[in-house]
């Protein structure tokens, strides 16, 4: 039993079922032919119980349940005292508890308290034996036949309630593989969506660059033999052209990029170990920039199968998330790579602490030419995207503002 928090203040409010219990009670009270004080206190007692135990936060724990049901079992023992005891015609009301049990309890539970419903009624049999009831025949058949009642109600509330919860796990694990359906359809056209895109630049990339190699190598040679006609006396023309050489190195490095991403991927792929992947990118990350495999926290999953990739793309991939993690994280903050497998192959999850990716920005993020760094090409996450998708993956973001980002990389794997 879960109480209701998101809203306190809606379980004061009135409810058709705390008129039908005051009803209830309320009839009992007045087609009883005693209607002795003792009768209505318990009675009463009973009523302010089913009307308010759904509104008392300390009913709602396991053990406060438990301690309803007791509450129940004993006031219904105290009515069924004060009215006569095995001739009371209120021994119904051992149903109270019996139900409660039957429809909140698992077997064990159910089956304690029925017991106990029946030894509370059976314990008034020797007390008629003092008093002189003679107890036999008729009378004796009938009083087995409401004993033998509550232990048939219980077993049929029982059997329906637990149809009913079996029922409810059903439609909640339905609900979580729909969710999860749902967000991969999501990822899956993200990511159809990328692929166009890509598709497109790729093609406006590779026609792009092939115009401009031409110019570049003539802007090369020319700076080349100017550099060698220039007597070393004049610093100033050896500068600029040094510059003119170096700037189209650096442009043909990026044209040189822009084409690795347009051309389709040659895929050469074998069995690999995911952990050996992630630990060459460490380690290439460590001779980069020394101290970079000190900050990164390896949460392997030993059971991982091997996966079908191209060793040198995917551990450029993890080289890429760890280098943009690092630099996302605080200095001397921790980045956690963790691993897990999936039903549907193997999942890597880079985690930095970084300020996280704006909402705006996490569509963007895996598109060429899209960076929030001063002087990056934005590249090399859509590089990265490109060669999961290429391996039959798919990544992803998930980020809270100030929270850091986690990236995730789903790569399908051999079934288990």
């Amino acid at each position: 039993m879960q109480a209701n928090h998101s809203a306190p203040w809606k379980r004061f409010l009135p409810r058709a079922q705390d008129a039908v219990w005051l009803l209830l009670f309320s009839a009992l009270a007045w087609v009883s032919p005693t209607r002795g004080p003792a009768e209505i206190e318990v009675l009463s007692a009973l009523a302010v119980l089913q009307v308010a135990a759904p509104r008392v936060r300390a009913f709602q724990s396991p053990r406060g349940n438990l301690a309803l049901i007791s509450l129940k079992l004993l006031l219904g023992f105290l009515l069924i005292g004060v009215t006569g005891g095995i001739a009371s015609s209120y021994y119904l009301i051992l149903l109270l508890p019996v139900l409660s049990a039957a429809t909140t309890l698992g077997p064990l539970g159910t089956a304690v308290f029925t017991a106990l419903a029946c030894l509370a009624y059976l314990a008034f049999i020797p007390v008629a034996y003092n008093l002189g009831y003679i107890l036999e025949g008729l009378y004796l058949r009938d009083l087995t036949l409401r004993v033998l009642f509550l232990p048939v109600v219980a077993y049929l509330t029982y059997s329906l309630a637990e149809a009913n919860r079996r029922a409810a796990r059903r439609a909640e694990a339905s609900a979580a593989e729909l969710a999860e359906v749902n967000r991969r359809l999501l990822e899956a056209e993200a990511s159809a969506r990328r692929s166009e895109r890509l598709a497109a630049l790729g093609q406006l990339t590779a026609g792009l660059a092939h115009e401009l190699r031409n110019p570049l190598g003539t802007m090369k040679a020319s700076a080349e033999m100017l550099l060698d006609r220039t007597p070393p006396d004049n610093p100033v023309v050896r500068e600029l052209a040094g510059y003119i050489s170096a700037e189209v190195d650096r442009t043909n490095s990026l044209i040189t990029r822009f084409l690795e991403f347009a051309r389709p991927s040659k895929l050469d792929k074998s069995p690999a170990d995911i952990h050996a992947v992630l630990d060459t990118a460490i380690d290439h990350l460590d001779r980069e920039s020394p101290g970079s495999a000190a900050r990164i926290h390896r949460n392997y999953d030993p059971a991982l199968p091997l996966i079908e990739a191209d060793f040198e793309l995917i551990e450029r991939v993890f080289f890429n998330l760890l280098r943009n993690a690092l630099e996302a994280s605080p200095p001397g903050a921790l980045v956690t790579v963790k691993t897990r497998r999936s039903p549907h192959g193997v999942e890597i999850a880079v985690v930095d602490r970084g300020p996280g990716v704006p909402p705006e920005h996490r569509e963007q993020i895996f598109n060429p030419f899209f960076t929030t760094k001063p002087g990056g090409v934005g590249l090399g996450l859509a590089v990265s995207a490109k060669i999961v998708g290429d391996h039959g993956g798919v990544i992803s973001v998930d980020s809270e503002p100030d929270a850091g980002a986690i990236f995730l990389v789903s790569l399908p794997a051999p079934p288990r």
